[in-house]
């Protein structure tokens, strides 16, 4: 379905950029809005629209949270090469609900005690709690793509790791977690104009790492070690959606209406008063 507060797409996103067998990033046009028959100004308005509808259902997601156990959570993965708009859905999409109903986790390089244990104990202790949103900014991913890219494991331990995701994401699914899994597809050609941008804006110049540069020169590498990930980690449980990028507004009201599908799925509730409501009113008038 698509998600009610937005009007403007003649197909479900959720179908339209779903990871499924045959899929191949190769043929997906980074330029390309799917399924969207609006121009960038309906999808501002579309992106405004949902906002309200997003911070309703994260409301009553968190609130069901609270007289409910084992209340359902989200958890909205985001994994692109650099300068894609991963911020950009942090602050634009997931920065439109209330920020006490966020759980953040932003992965980096491992510290040496995390490399110490299996590349997913560090993961594990970032997984939101129920009446929450989860986002991870890079995640347990890059642990066979930059690590198969970068040779920073050996083969048999990369193989394993893609069961190890299956089987942890099958976990977190089993005890209520809805995972949306986003891959923002960016041309090479795109990438190369945001980071000229970022370089030309001194206000821009904290954002760029030169070590970008060189992760650019592995660009095929890295576009068939994420054609791997899909194949071998898109499941009926946690499938894999694939959110073309070049065009920042279609990117971030892809993501909202991704997020939008999930929470309407779920559908919270408001949990009911465990108080007597018409006593309280009179309690209070009398106050």
């Amino acid at each position: 379905m698509t998600a009610r507060s937005q009007k403007n797409w003649n197909a479900d996103p959720a179908d339209l950029l779903r990871a499924g067998p045959g899929f191949r990033l190769a043929d997906l046009d980074p330029a390309s809005t799917p399924g969207y028959d609006g121009d960038k100004d309906q999808g501002q308005s579309d992106l405004e629209a949902g906002a309200d509808e997003l911070d309703e259902l994260q409301e009553r997601l968190y609130a069901q949270s609270r007289v409910e156990e084992g209340a359902p959570a989200v958890l909205l993965v985001l994994q692109a090469m650099d300068s894609a708009g991963k911020g950009g859905i942090v602050r634009h999409v997931v920065g439109s609900v209330d920020p006490q109903g966020v759980a953040l986790a932003a992965f980096k390089k491992p510290t040496p005690e995390e490399l110490a244990h299996d590349f997913l104990w560090r993961i594990e202790k970032r997984v939101p709690a129920p009446g929450f949103i989860g986002v991870f900014d890079r995640s347990h991913y890059e642990d066979v793509l930059i690590g198969r890219v970068r040779a920073l494991a050996p083969a048999d331990e990369i193989e394993r790791r893609y069961g190890a995701i299956v089987a942890f994401e099958k976990g977190l699914v089993d005890r209520g977690i809805r995972i949306v899994k986003v891959m923002l597809h960016i041309s090479a050609d795109e990438q190369k104009s945001r980071l000229g941008e970022r370089l030309d804006r001194p206000d821009k110049h904290w954002k760029y790492n030169p070590g970008d540069i060189d992760e650019r020169r592995l660009w095929h590498e890295y576009m068939a070690a994420y054609q791997t990930v899909f194949e071998r980690t898109s499941t009926p449980e946690a499938p894999w959606f694939v959110v073309p990028a070049n065009r920042k507004w279609y990117a971030r009201l892809a993501v909202q209406a991704l997020l939008l599908d999930a929470l309407e799925d779920i559908d919270p509730h408001w949990p009911a008063a465990d108080f007597d409501v018409a006593a309280e009113k009179k309690r209070l008038a009398d106050s």
